[in-house]
Parts: C-alpha cells; sequence; structure tokens
C-alpha cells in the first residue's frame, strides 16, 4: 500500500490523458507495488528485519508517550505544548532520527558487530582519543554558540 502510494505520488510510471484531466497509471502501479510486495513476503530475511524493526520503534513510541505524560504532569492548569520551543521539538526528531537509526542498524545485525569490533579492538586508545574530540568539539560549539536574533524593523 505504502510503495503504491509512493507510486501516486511521484507519477514516475507516467500519466494517461483523459481529455482535460491527467491519471495516473494505476495498473501500473499496482502491479509494480504487488511485485515488490511480492518479493518482500518471499525473503524470510526481510520479513524477520521489518518484525523485529516496528516492534522496537512501537517501543520507542511508547517511550516517547510515556515520556510527554511525565512532563506534562509538571504543568499543573497550564496546557503542555512544544510548539513554542523549536528547540525542543529539534531535539526530539534529532533523538527519533537516531533511534530509529540505531533499530535498523541493530536489527541488520550491524550494530552488534560495529561496537564488537570497537570495544575489542587492541587500540583502545584509539576510541579514548575519538570520545575526546567528540566531547571538545560539542563543548566548543556549546560555548561559542549564539542565538540568532532577530533584527528590528526601524520605522522611516
Amino acid at each position: 500500500t505504502i510503495v503504491f502510494a509512493i507510486l501516486e505520488k511521484t507519477k514516475i510510471l507516467g500519466v494517461e490523458k483523459h481529455g482535460d484531466h491527467e491519471l495516473t497509471k494505476k495498473n501500473l502501479n499496482s502491479i509494480v507495488a504487488l511485485m515488490m510486495a511480492f518479493l518482500v513476503v518471499a525473503s524470510t530475511q526481510l520479513v524477520a528485519v521489518i518484525n523485529e524493526v516496528m516492534a522496537n520503534i512501537v517501543l520507542l513510541l511508547i517511550l516517547a508517550i510515556s515520556f510527554l505524560m511525565l512532563v506534562g504532569t509538571f504543568f499543573t492548569d497550564k496546557e503542555f505544548s512544544l510548539e513554542n520551543s523549536p528547540n525542543w521539538v529539534k531535539f526530539f526528531m534529532f533523538a527519533m532520527f537516531i533511534g530509529i537509526v540505531l533499530i535498523f542498524l541493530e536489527a541488520l545485525g550491524w550494530l552488534r558487530n560495529f561496537l564488537d569490533w570497537w570495544l575489542d579492538t587492541p587500540t583502545t586508545t584509539l576510541s579514548g582519543h575519538v570520545i575526546l574530540l567528540i566531547i571538545i568539539i560539542l563543548f566548543i560549539f556549546f560555548v561559542t554558540y549564539e542565538p540568532k536574533r532577530h533584527k528590528m524593523k526601524e520605522d522611516s
């Protein structure tokens, strides 16, 4: 269904003209979407990855909702909203993106291999240097970051 919707929206397979209207080629879009669905279902490894990823993404969503409910309990009579703070919205979007990337890497088995390589390499000083470099870059960014100032229009 998602592939069919994407094909309909992007009109990759072309359009047909019927009078003044342009309609997508629904027959081609449905066949391509159906064939892709059959290829995914035929691969047991893909189905296993999709099952694991979806379970973990739902868990991530439940954790986010639980966190927002806990934060909302501290607002007595005011309505809790993240709309007034775009920095928090960006932070949550970034955190969710990182969470989803880590979920996919774990489902594919790549995260465990990377962590095993990172922790078991004899050059643990390299790991320490990289972590120290990241901390220094974050500290420099924190110290030198200056929020954007809105220019006020002068009346002339």
